[in-house]
């Protein structure tokens, strides 16, 4: 990877494994400074350790990371600083609070270990309890405050010292989802007010989108695909990311080649150049590609009712055809019986062509 002034994360080549296990599996990312990087992926793909090892709690097998520039972890030598020299703070999914100490000395204890003067102290945890807007619970302790208020104090704690950069690990996973969507406006602008460069590791793909400046998405160890959000869901690299990313989630539609036709079953879907060379493919359509009812002139299929979510005076319905589950959408309010016969049509050609091992094929 080539080296680049304004990244302030630089990942090359980097592997983790555990006995066998390849947690990491050659993983190679750029963060531009002041980027807000979300690693997202199922649970076991790879994201925490990769976190982790950023945060200097684990040291690589192979590969580097470095942070502005400066090499912070090789798998040659080890972890070669320690965390409390990377310039980096770390939000973990529990708040980690002491309990013996108020909120504002919870705050204020990183800055004392850092030699901080006693006025510089107070003036910064005043500014971070001014920022997080929980003034009014600065001599309280842990146990009497709620859940959000005291992920707000760890989050307040991890500022505190000003570091380069922010790692979240999960962070909002404990919270209520109300409470989770309001936390995650604080947190973007947190990241504003900061300026730092942020690494967020979820697997909530609805935090990732919302909040991301950079996605990667990690399965199996390795990045599926990085770039900026819209870019992943208008692009999808593979059929993992195509279906991971995005609410609806897409369809993969199975189809083979009969003559000048990719047909799935007795259905004509698509012109066979869609899928040049290939005898079977997968074909990609968005749920609002998929109409719940016959539409004149459209590739139309039976299928029977699964379930239903009203969505924004729309229905996200999901149906089975065979052993295949599919999505679409239908105008108003959509009801009907789990088994009961629907029909669902194909507004238009898919999105993209997939191999059937997951590729995309270029067009």
């Amino acid at each position: 990877m080539t080296d680049h002034p304004a990244d302030a994360i630089k990942i090359d080549g980097l592997v983790k494994k555990f006995g066998a296990f390849t947690a990491v599996d050659h993983v190679d990312i750029a963060v531009p400074k002041g980027s807000f990087l979300v690693l997202v992926g199922p649970s076991g793909c790879g994201k925490s350790t990769l976190l982790r090892m950023l945060a200097g709690l684990d040291a690589p097998t192979e590969g580097s990371i470095g942070f502005l520039g400066k090499t912070v972890s090789s798998g040659a030598g080890g972890v070669v600083a320690d965390p409390r020299q990377r310039n980096a703070g770390l939000v973990f999914q529990s708040y980690a609070l002491w309990p013996h100490m108020t909120v504002a000395n919870n705050i204020a204890w990183p800055l004392k270990v850092a030699n901080w003067k006693r006025e510089e102290r107070e003036a910064r945890v005043s500014e971070v309890l001014a920022l997080l807007g929980i003034g009014a619970l600065r001599d309280r302790y842990p146990a009497e405050i709620s859940g959000g208020q005291q992920q707000r104090v760890a989050i307040a704690r991890t500022i505190a010292p000003k570091p380069s950069i922010l790692l979240f690990d999960e962070p909002l996973s404990n919270l209520d989802a109300k409470l989770r969507i309001e936390m995650r406006s604080e947190l973007m602008r947190i990241h504003r007010a900061t300026e730092a460069t942020s690494v967020y590791v979820t697997h909530d793909q609805v935090e990732a989108m919302t909040m991301a400046t950079h996605v990667a998405v990690l399965n199996n160890g390795r990045v599926e695909q990085f770039g900026a959000p819209i870019e992943l869901l208008r692009q999808p690299a593979t059929t993992f990311v195509a279906t991971f990313l995005g609410t609806p989630p897409a369809n993969l539609i199975p189809v083979s080649r009969s003559g000048d036709a990719l047909m799935f079953g007795e259905l004509n879907l698509a012109p066979a150049s869609l899928a040049p060379g290939l005898e079977t493919a997968q074909l990609l359509y968005r749920a609002q590609d998929v109409a719940i009812g016959s539409v004149p002139g459209r590739p139309t299929v039976g299928a029977v009712f699964s379930e239903a979510a009203p969505i924004a005076g729309q229905t996200m319905v999901t149906a089975m055809i065979g052993a295949l589950r599919v999505t679409g959408m239908a105008e108003g309010y959509f009801s009907a019986r789990p088994g009961d016969p629907i029909e669902v049509s194909f507004l238009r050609d898919p999105d993209a062509t997939f191999t059937t091992s997951g590729a995309r094929v270029a067009r």
